[in-house]
């Protein structure tokens, strides 16, 4: 099932390194790894449209990983 999100991406030192998706709720979703490179800029304001992946863990673990189908910029 896909979901949409909004919010801003941020660089997290936790673990080896990840980003994360920080909704305007303050939801906080890792990105899956593959994520688009345009997608990965600290502070980059998006709306981005995935799928959780409860099959996946990671190092850091600082939220769902969600893996990214689409993203544009958000106002």
């Amino acid at each position: 099932m896909s979901i949409t999100v909004e919010g801003k991406v941020q660089r997290s030192d936790l673990g080896a390194g990840t980003w994360a998706l920080v909704s305007t709720t303050g939801e906080t979703y890792e990105l899956h790894q593959g994520a688009p490179k345009d997608l990965l800029k600290d502070g980059l304001k998006v709306k981005v449209e995935g799928k959780v992946r409860d099959d996946v863990m990671t190092m850091a673990m600082i939220g769902p990983v969600l893996e990214v189908e689409q993203f544009e910029p958000a106002q």
